[in-house]
Protein backbone atom coordinates (compact mmCIF):
# COMPACT_ATOMS: atom_id res chain seq x y z
CA UNK A 1 0.00 0.00 0.00
CA UNK A 2 1.50 3.81 -0.80
CA UNK A 3 2.45 4.85 2.16
CA UNK A 4 3.64 8.67 2.12
CA UNK A 5 5.01 8.85 5.62
CA UNK A 6 8.91 8.90 5.23
CA UNK A 7 11.22 6.60 7.83
CA UNK A 8 13.68 8.38 9.98
CA UNK A 9 16.86 7.53 7.62
CA UNK A 10 14.65 9.56 4.60
CA UNK A 11 13.96 12.40 6.54
CA UNK A 12 17.68 12.27 7.50
CA UNK A 13 18.57 12.49 3.96
CA UNK A 14 16.68 15.14 3.55
CA UNK A 15 18.17 16.85 6.00
CA UNK A 16 21.73 16.41 5.02
CA UNK A 17 20.66 17.82 1.38
CA UNK A 18 19.17 20.45 2.76
CA UNK A 19 22.27 21.65 4.82
CA UNK A 20 24.75 21.15 1.95
CA UNK A 21 22.64 22.62 -0.53
CA UNK A 22 22.09 26.15 1.34
CA UNK A 23 25.75 25.78 2.77
CA UNK A 24 27.86 24.47 -0.05
CA UNK A 25 25.58 25.01 -3.24
CA UNK A 26 23.80 28.59 -2.74
CA UNK A 27 27.05 30.26 -2.20
CA UNK A 28 28.15 30.15 -5.89
CA UNK A 29 25.04 29.87 -7.97
CA UNK A 30 25.02 33.25 -9.18
CA UNK A 31 28.53 33.30 -10.12
CA UNK A 32 28.67 30.00 -11.16
CA UNK A 33 25.27 30.68 -13.68
CA UNK A 34 26.67 33.48 -14.98
CA UNK A 35 30.40 31.92 -16.09
CA UNK A 36 28.63 28.87 -17.27
CA UNK A 37 31.23 27.76 -14.35
CA UNK A 38 30.97 24.13 -14.09
CA UNK A 39 30.39 22.93 -9.99
CA UNK A 40 33.53 20.50 -9.70
CA UNK A 41 34.33 20.94 -5.88
CA UNK A 42 30.74 20.82 -4.88
CA UNK A 43 30.51 17.70 -7.07
CA UNK A 44 33.20 16.59 -5.17
CA UNK A 45 32.00 17.21 -1.79
CA UNK A 46 28.88 15.29 -3.02
CA UNK A 47 30.65 12.13 -3.69
CA UNK A 48 32.29 12.22 -0.39
CA UNK A 49 29.03 12.59 1.13
CA UNK A 50 27.77 9.65 -0.85
CA UNK A 51 25.08 11.47 -3.15
CA UNK A 52 26.52 10.28 -6.30
CA UNK A 53 25.84 6.85 -5.54
CA UNK A 54 22.75 6.98 -3.58
CA UNK A 55 20.83 3.96 -4.90
CA UNK A 56 24.03 1.99 -5.24
CA UNK A 57 24.78 -1.16 -3.09
CA UNK A 58 27.20 -1.04 -0.52
CA UNK A 59 28.98 -3.81 -1.78
CA UNK A 60 29.91 -1.48 -4.63
CA UNK A 61 31.09 1.39 -2.63
CA UNK A 62 27.22 2.94 -2.85
CA UNK A 63 25.20 4.51 -0.12
CA UNK A 64 22.54 1.84 -0.86
CA UNK A 65 19.56 3.86 -0.62
CA UNK A 66 15.66 4.06 -1.84
CA UNK A 67 14.19 6.17 -4.45
CA UNK A 68 12.12 7.77 -2.24
CA UNK A 69 15.29 9.13 -0.24
CA UNK A 70 16.86 9.67 -3.73
CA UNK A 71 13.80 11.91 -4.75
CA UNK A 72 13.83 13.83 -1.83
CA UNK A 73 17.87 14.91 -2.21
CA UNK A 74 17.26 15.66 -5.21
CA UNK A 75 14.62 18.29 -4.83
CA UNK A 76 17.02 20.28 -2.26
CA UNK A 77 19.76 20.36 -4.57
CA UNK A 78 16.88 21.75 -7.18
CA UNK A 79 15.39 24.35 -4.99
CA UNK A 80 19.20 25.99 -4.80
CA UNK A 81 20.65 25.02 -7.95
CA UNK A 82 19.08 23.17 -10.56
CA UNK A 83 22.00 22.55 -12.83
CA UNK A 84 23.92 20.34 -9.67
CA UNK A 85 20.69 18.69 -9.16
CA UNK A 86 20.71 17.39 -12.75
CA UNK A 87 24.35 16.29 -12.75
CA UNK A 88 23.29 14.50 -9.43
CA UNK A 89 20.15 12.97 -11.16
CA UNK A 90 22.16 11.47 -14.88
CA UNK A 91 24.66 10.12 -12.30
CA UNK A 92 22.26 8.49 -10.31
CA UNK A 93 19.32 7.27 -11.76
CA UNK A 94 21.00 6.58 -15.76
CA UNK A 95 24.47 5.60 -15.27
CA UNK A 96 24.50 3.66 -12.05
CA UNK A 97 21.88 2.25 -12.07
CA UNK A 98 22.31 0.44 -15.57
CA UNK A 99 26.06 -0.57 -14.47
CA UNK A 100 24.28 -1.94 -11.49
CA UNK A 101 21.01 -3.45 -13.04
CA UNK A 102 22.86 -4.78 -16.42
CA UNK A 103 26.95 -4.74 -15.86
CA UNK A 104 29.24 -7.33 -15.21
CA UNK A 105 31.41 -7.67 -12.05
CA UNK A 106 34.13 -6.31 -14.84
CA UNK A 107 32.51 -2.84 -15.03
CA UNK A 108 31.15 -2.78 -11.43
CA UNK A 109 34.56 -3.13 -10.02
CA UNK A 110 36.03 -0.45 -12.93
CA UNK A 111 33.44 1.92 -13.29
CA UNK A 112 30.40 1.48 -10.85
CA UNK A 113 32.34 1.34 -8.02
CA UNK A 114 34.45 5.05 -8.60
CA UNK A 115 31.35 6.58 -9.46
CA UNK A 116 29.30 5.75 -6.93
CA UNK A 117 32.49 6.60 -4.52
CA UNK A 118 32.34 10.10 -6.25
CA UNK A 119 35.55 9.44 -7.72
CA UNK A 120 34.32 9.23 -11.27
CA UNK A 121 31.51 11.49 -12.85
CA UNK A 122 29.06 9.53 -15.73
CA UNK A 123 27.80 10.68 -18.54
CA UNK A 124 24.21 8.94 -20.77
CA UNK A 125 24.74 8.87 -24.40
CA UNK A 126 21.38 8.03 -25.93
CA UNK A 127 21.03 11.56 -28.02
CA UNK A 128 22.06 12.17 -31.53
CA UNK A 129 21.72 14.99 -34.17
CA UNK A 130 19.29 12.99 -35.54
CA UNK A 131 17.59 11.15 -33.18
CA UNK A 132 16.17 12.89 -30.20
CA UNK A 133 13.10 11.74 -29.54
CA UNK A 134 13.07 8.66 -31.88
CA UNK A 135 15.67 7.01 -30.14
CA UNK A 136 15.89 3.76 -32.03
CA UNK A 137 17.40 5.85 -35.06
CA UNK A 138 20.76 4.97 -33.56
CA UNK A 139 23.31 6.17 -36.05
CA UNK A 140 26.24 5.32 -33.83
CA UNK A 141 27.71 2.50 -35.57
CA UNK A 142 29.50 -0.88 -33.26
CA UNK A 143 31.00 -2.98 -35.43
CA UNK A 144 32.97 -5.90 -33.95
CA UNK A 145 36.54 -6.57 -34.56
CA UNK A 146 37.94 -10.21 -33.20
CA UNK A 147 37.53 -9.34 -29.06
CA UNK A 148 36.89 -5.30 -29.74
CA UNK A 149 34.51 -3.39 -30.94
CA UNK A 150 34.79 0.02 -33.10
CA UNK A 151 32.57 3.12 -32.34
CA UNK A 152 32.11 5.59 -34.67
CA UNK A 153 29.44 8.45 -34.65
CA UNK A 154 28.09 11.62 -32.72
CA UNK A 155 25.96 12.22 -29.65
CA UNK A 156 24.09 15.25 -28.77
CA UNK A 157 23.16 17.18 -25.63
CA UNK A 158 25.34 15.06 -23.08
CA UNK A 159 25.44 16.15 -19.45
CA UNK A 160 28.70 16.10 -18.56
CA UNK A 161 29.94 15.62 -21.43
CA UNK A 162 33.58 16.68 -20.66
CA UNK A 163 34.01 16.60 -17.10
CA UNK A 164 33.05 12.85 -17.11
CA UNK A 165 35.51 9.80 -16.87
CA UNK A 166 33.24 7.52 -18.46
CA UNK A 167 30.26 7.46 -20.84
CA UNK A 168 27.18 4.90 -20.89
CA UNK A 169 27.03 5.02 -25.41
CA UNK A 170 23.91 3.55 -26.91
CA UNK A 171 25.36 2.17 -30.69
CA UNK A 172 23.85 0.02 -33.88
CA UNK A 173 25.81 -3.22 -34.46
CA UNK A 174 22.49 -3.76 -37.26
CA UNK A 175 21.29 -1.66 -39.24
CA UNK A 176 18.78 -4.28 -40.33
CA UNK A 177 17.33 -5.36 -37.03
CA UNK A 178 16.54 -1.42 -36.58
CA UNK A 179 16.32 -1.21 -32.15
CA UNK A 180 16.69 -4.74 -31.78
CA UNK A 181 19.89 -3.96 -33.14
CA UNK A 182 21.52 -1.64 -30.84
CA UNK A 183 24.18 -2.62 -27.81
CA UNK A 184 24.48 -0.39 -24.90
CA UNK A 185 28.79 0.01 -24.09
CA UNK A 186 30.88 1.60 -20.82
CA UNK A 187 33.28 3.53 -22.49
CA UNK A 188 35.96 5.50 -20.54
CA UNK A 189 36.06 9.02 -21.61
CA UNK A 190 40.03 8.83 -22.54
CA UNK A 191 39.70 6.37 -25.03
CA UNK A 192 41.37 7.74 -28.31
CA UNK A 193 38.75 8.71 -30.68
CA UNK A 194 37.16 9.77 -27.75
CA UNK A 195 36.59 13.65 -27.90
CA UNK A 196 33.72 15.93 -26.37
CA UNK A 197 32.70 18.89 -28.49
CA UNK A 198 32.46 22.29 -27.67
CA UNK A 199 30.29 23.49 -24.45
CA UNK A 200 26.88 24.68 -25.56
CA UNK A 201 25.91 28.15 -25.01
CA UNK A 202 22.63 27.37 -22.45
CA UNK A 203 19.67 29.55 -21.83
CA UNK A 204 19.54 27.64 -18.32
CA UNK A 205 21.33 24.92 -16.62
CA UNK A 206 24.41 27.18 -17.47
CA UNK A 207 26.50 25.59 -14.30
CA UNK A 208 26.07 22.15 -16.10
CA UNK A 209 28.01 21.75 -19.33
CA UNK A 210 26.32 20.14 -22.13
CA UNK A 211 28.59 18.69 -25.31
CA UNK A 212 28.44 16.72 -28.18
CA UNK A 213 30.43 13.70 -28.38
CA UNK A 214 32.39 12.29 -31.20
CA UNK A 215 33.62 9.00 -31.76
CA UNK A 216 35.88 8.32 -34.39
CA UNK A 217 37.04 4.89 -34.53
CA UNK A 218 36.82 4.06 -30.44
CA UNK A 219 38.19 0.52 -29.48
CA UNK A 220 36.44 -1.34 -26.32
CA UNK A 221 37.37 -4.71 -25.61
CA UNK A 222 33.82 -7.07 -25.06
CA UNK A 223 33.92 -6.36 -21.80
CA UNK A 224 32.62 -3.32 -21.75
CA UNK A 225 29.48 -4.27 -23.55
CA UNK A 226 26.69 -3.91 -20.94
CA UNK A 227 24.13 -6.35 -21.43
CA UNK A 228 23.75 -8.58 -24.65
CA UNK A 229 24.07 -7.09 -28.35
CA UNK A 230 20.42 -6.29 -29.28
CA UNK A 231 19.13 -5.30 -25.42
CA UNK A 232 20.60 -1.80 -25.74
CA UNK A 233 16.99 0.01 -26.90
CA UNK A 234 15.38 -2.05 -23.67
CA UNK A 235 18.18 -0.95 -21.43
CA UNK A 236 17.73 3.03 -22.51
CA UNK A 237 14.13 3.11 -22.45
CA UNK A 238 14.31 1.21 -18.76
CA UNK A 239 17.26 4.05 -17.75
CA UNK A 240 14.63 6.69 -18.64
CA UNK A 241 11.84 5.59 -16.96
CA UNK A 242 14.15 6.16 -13.80
CA UNK A 243 15.35 9.14 -14.72
CA UNK A 244 11.89 10.63 -15.23
CA UNK A 245 11.79 10.32 -11.83
CA UNK A 246 14.96 12.06 -11.36
CA UNK A 247 13.73 14.94 -13.13
CA UNK A 248 10.26 15.59 -11.87
CA UNK A 249 11.99 15.62 -8.66
CA UNK A 250 14.50 18.18 -10.14
CA UNK A 251 11.24 20.25 -11.11
CA UNK A 252 9.41 20.01 -7.96
CA UNK A 253 12.39 21.44 -6.53
CA UNK A 254 13.04 24.27 -8.88
CA UNK A 255 9.51 25.30 -8.63
CA UNK A 256 9.53 25.07 -4.56
CA UNK A 257 12.47 27.18 -4.55
CA UNK A 258 10.94 29.58 -6.76
CA UNK A 259 7.71 29.60 -4.71
CA UNK A 260 9.85 29.84 -1.00
CA UNK A 261 11.13 33.24 -2.74
CA UNK A 262 7.95 34.42 -4.00
CA UNK A 263 6.46 34.03 -0.22
CA UNK A 264 9.51 35.80 1.07
CA UNK A 265 9.95 38.69 -1.00
CA UNK A 266 5.63 39.43 -0.89
CA UNK A 267 6.20 39.48 2.42
CA UNK A 268 8.76 42.45 2.35
CA UNK A 269 7.67 44.06 -0.69
CA UNK A 270 5.00 46.88 0.48
CA UNK A 271 2.49 48.59 -1.82
CA UNK A 272 -0.32 51.01 -0.72
CA UNK A 273 0.76 50.80 2.88
CA UNK A 274 0.86 46.92 3.42
CA UNK A 275 2.99 43.82 2.29
CA UNK A 276 1.77 42.53 -0.98
CA UNK A 277 1.15 39.10 0.28
CA UNK A 278 -1.75 41.01 2.35
CA UNK A 279 -3.48 41.50 -1.26
CA UNK A 280 -6.00 39.37 -2.56
CA UNK A 281 -4.53 39.09 -5.95
CA UNK A 282 -1.36 37.85 -4.42
CA UNK A 283 -2.67 35.51 -2.16
CA UNK A 284 -5.08 33.90 -4.93
CA UNK A 285 -1.16 33.28 -6.87
CA UNK A 286 0.21 31.62 -4.06
CA UNK A 287 -2.41 29.46 -3.54
CA UNK A 288 -2.24 27.90 -6.70
CA UNK A 289 1.87 27.59 -6.78
CA UNK A 290 1.43 25.88 -3.09
CA UNK A 291 -1.28 23.33 -4.57
CA UNK A 292 0.36 22.75 -8.06
CA UNK A 293 4.13 22.11 -6.47
CA UNK A 294 1.86 19.45 -3.71
CA UNK A 295 0.44 17.79 -6.62
CA UNK A 296 3.50 17.59 -8.25
CA UNK A 297 5.37 16.06 -5.60
CA UNK A 298 2.79 13.62 -4.73
CA UNK A 299 3.06 12.06 -8.17
CA UNK A 300 6.96 12.19 -7.70
CA UNK A 301 6.67 10.49 -4.84
CA UNK A 302 4.31 7.80 -6.25
CA UNK A 303 6.20 7.06 -8.84
CA UNK A 304 9.36 6.59 -6.63
CA UNK A 305 7.54 4.19 -4.31
CA UNK A 306 6.56 1.83 -7.41
CA UNK A 307 10.21 1.95 -8.27
CA UNK A 308 11.23 1.35 -4.77
CA UNK A 309 8.85 -1.45 -4.69
CA UNK A 310 9.40 -3.12 -8.04
CA UNK A 311 6.16 -2.31 -9.41
CA UNK A 312 5.35 -1.21 -13.05
CA UNK A 313 5.89 2.64 -12.96
CA UNK A 314 5.83 3.45 -16.82
CA UNK A 315 2.75 5.30 -17.04
CA UNK A 316 3.30 7.06 -13.75
CA UNK A 317 7.22 8.42 -14.14
CA UNK A 318 5.66 9.79 -17.20
CA UNK A 319 2.66 11.56 -15.29
CA UNK A 320 5.33 13.05 -12.91
CA UNK A 321 7.48 14.27 -15.05
CA UNK A 322 4.76 15.94 -17.28
CA UNK A 323 2.87 17.45 -14.65
CA UNK A 324 5.94 18.62 -12.40
CA UNK A 325 7.61 20.06 -15.28
CA UNK A 326 4.90 21.82 -16.82
CA UNK A 327 4.07 23.50 -13.32
CA UNK A 328 7.39 24.40 -13.05
CA UNK A 329 7.29 26.35 -15.93
CA UNK A 330 3.99 27.86 -14.59
CA UNK A 331 5.90 28.70 -10.67
CA UNK A 332 8.28 30.01 -11.72
CA UNK A 333 6.69 32.32 -14.48
CA UNK A 334 4.34 33.34 -11.44
CA UNK A 335 7.23 33.76 -9.17
CA UNK A 336 9.18 36.41 -11.56
CA UNK A 337 5.64 38.19 -11.97
CA UNK A 338 5.62 38.55 -8.15
CA UNK A 339 8.76 39.56 -7.97
CA UNK A 340 7.38 42.89 -10.34
CA UNK A 341 11.09 44.28 -11.93
CA UNK A 342 13.09 42.57 -9.45
CA UNK A 343 12.26 39.31 -10.44
CA UNK A 344 13.79 40.64 -13.72
CA UNK A 345 17.23 40.88 -12.26
CA UNK A 346 20.18 38.19 -10.78
CA UNK A 347 20.41 39.15 -7.86
CA UNK A 348 16.65 37.42 -6.60
CA UNK A 349 17.10 34.16 -8.04
CA UNK A 350 13.88 33.38 -9.81
CA UNK A 351 14.91 35.03 -13.58
CA UNK A 352 17.19 31.86 -13.27
CA UNK A 353 14.88 29.25 -11.86
CA UNK A 354 12.65 30.22 -14.66
CA UNK A 355 15.26 29.73 -17.14
CA UNK A 356 16.13 26.77 -15.50
CA UNK A 357 12.65 25.06 -15.81
CA UNK A 358 12.68 25.28 -19.16
CA UNK A 359 14.14 22.34 -20.54
CA UNK A 360 12.57 19.90 -17.73
CA UNK A 361 10.01 19.78 -20.74
CA UNK A 362 12.62 19.14 -23.15
CA UNK A 363 15.22 16.54 -21.85
CA UNK A 364 14.57 12.64 -20.99
CA UNK A 365 11.41 13.13 -22.94
CA UNK A 366 9.67 15.85 -24.17
CA UNK A 367 6.34 16.67 -22.95
CA UNK A 368 5.01 15.71 -26.24
CA UNK A 369 7.02 12.16 -25.69
CA UNK A 370 5.58 12.45 -22.61
CA UNK A 371 2.08 12.22 -23.55
CA UNK A 372 2.26 9.62 -26.01
CA UNK A 373 3.53 7.06 -23.27
CA UNK A 374 0.88 7.92 -21.13
CA UNK A 375 -1.98 7.41 -23.48
CA UNK A 376 -0.21 4.09 -25.07
CA UNK A 377 0.19 2.71 -21.16
CA UNK A 378 -3.75 3.56 -20.88
CA UNK A 379 -4.55 2.02 -23.93
CA UNK A 380 -2.81 -1.16 -22.89
CA UNK A 381 -4.67 -1.45 -20.09
CA UNK A 382 -8.02 -1.26 -21.36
Amino acid sequence: MLSFEFSEIQLQIKDAARKFAQEEILPTTIQRDMNSEFPSEILKKMGELGFLGMMVSSEWGGSELDVVSYVLAIEEFAKVDASVAVVASVQNSLVCWILETYGSDFLKENYLRPLAEGKYLGAYCLSEPEAGSDARQQNTIAEKDGNDWILNGTKNWITTGKHSNVSIVFAQTNKELKHKGIACFAVPNDTPGFEAGIKEDKMGLRSSETTSIGLTNVKVSEEHLIGNVGEGFYIAMRGLNGGRIGIAAQSVGIAQGAFEAAVKYSLERKTMGKPIAEHQLIQAKLAQMSMKISAARLLTHKAAWLRDNKLDHIRESSEAKLFASTIANEVTREAVQIHGGYGYVREYQVERMMRDAKVTEIYEGTSEIQNLVIAREILKSV
